[in-house]
């Protein structure tokens, strides 16, 4: 019986540059304490068996195709099909709720890579990685500039560029209070309006892509150096641009600024995309009046895991 191969990658959350990241600019991004782990037993026959909290489904390596809800775990698969010589049953184990975003697609892409690559007896480095499973996400969504899978390979705080791709792990993390918003709108959905409006003002727009992308620049040396305050001024003035391009609403406007009256939050603004999903506070909210849901998360150090013992 050959022996299960078993990864593990952690979700994440965008601090900056969501939206210039798409347009060559730079973005910050962390990964989170929350992971996919994925074990992969070879069998000798040529079905392939997948269970996830998603769903079960039974497939043949003749009949791959992505589609929901397992479309990035088939993204994966079928990426490799003419590697494939025998099937095998997979099994995903998710810590976190993929209903609040939180990069689950991006993490459970880039461990499902991580499997196949290491069962196809590949050096299995980071990079490779990250390039197969920003393709497959691409693919599958029409769009993505990659900032979450690098999260989820590499852990940490990086400072990321999609193209030229450029990735830069900073030395340092630091405590977060991340609030769901209660609802979440696609993010290509989100990425459409917003491009459309680009499209009536481009000159604009960006400018303010400009303005994100050196924040993110600035922030990393700000993190590089210790200065955590500077951090929160640079969340605050990104929350004013996220605001201009239409991604703010009132319920996560609201959020932002009742986690800025918190004595222990240095500055808020939304994560991700925006209309909805999550808002992220740099420090820990000590207001115990605070009526907002907070998602039990924290910043991580670690990325891709290989060789993991845990259950699955």
């Amino acid at each position: 019986m050959h022996t299960p191969i078993r990864t593990s990658a952690p979700g994440s959350m965008m601090l900056l540059g969501e939206h210039a990241v798409l347009h060559g600019h730079h973005a910050l991004v962390c990964a989170l304490n929350r992971r996919i782990h994925v074990m992969l037993s070879p069998r000798s026959d040529r079905e392939i068996h997948i269970t996830s909290s998603l769903g079960r489904l039974e497939l043949t390596l003749d009949t791959i195709e992505p589609k929901e809800p397992l479309a990035f775990v088939l993204g994966a698969v079928a990426q490799r099909k003419g590697d494939l010589k025998s099937g095998f049953d997979l099994t995903v184990q998710s810590e976190f709720t993929h209903k609040a975003g939180l990069g689950s697609s991006a993490a459970v892409t880039v461990a499902t890579t991580a499997a196949l690559g290491l069962w196809l007896d590949e050096k299995v480095e980071e990079e490779s990685v990250l390039r197969a499973s920003v393709a497959i996400i691409q693919d599958i969504q029409g769009l993505g500039s990659g900032a979450d899978a690098a999260a989820s390979v590499y852990g940490g705080i990086l400072l990321y560029r999609a193209k030229p791709l450029k990735v830069m792990k900073l030395g340092a993390v630091h405590p977060v209070t991340l609030v769901y918003s209660g609802s979440k709108k696609p993010t290509a959905e989100v990425v459409r309006l917003v491009e459309a409006a680009h499209a009536k003002q481009p000159a604009t727009y960006d400018r303010i892509y400009e303005l994100m992308g050196h924040s993110a620049e600035e922030a990393a040396a700000a993190i590089e150096r210790g200065d955590w305050q500077s951090v929160g001024g640079l969340l605050n003035i990104n929350q004013g641009l996220m605001d201009a391009i239409g991604v703010c609403d009132g319920k996560l406007a609201g959020i932002v600024y009742a986690l800025r009256k918190d004595p222990g939050i240095l500055g808020a603004k939304i994560s991700g995309s925006g209309l909805g999903d999550c808002v992220i506070g740099l420090g820990r909210a000590r207001n115990e009046a605070f009526s907002y849901d907070q998602l039990p998360t924290a910043m991580a150090s670690e990325g891709l895991v290989i060789g993991e013992q845990q259950p699955v």
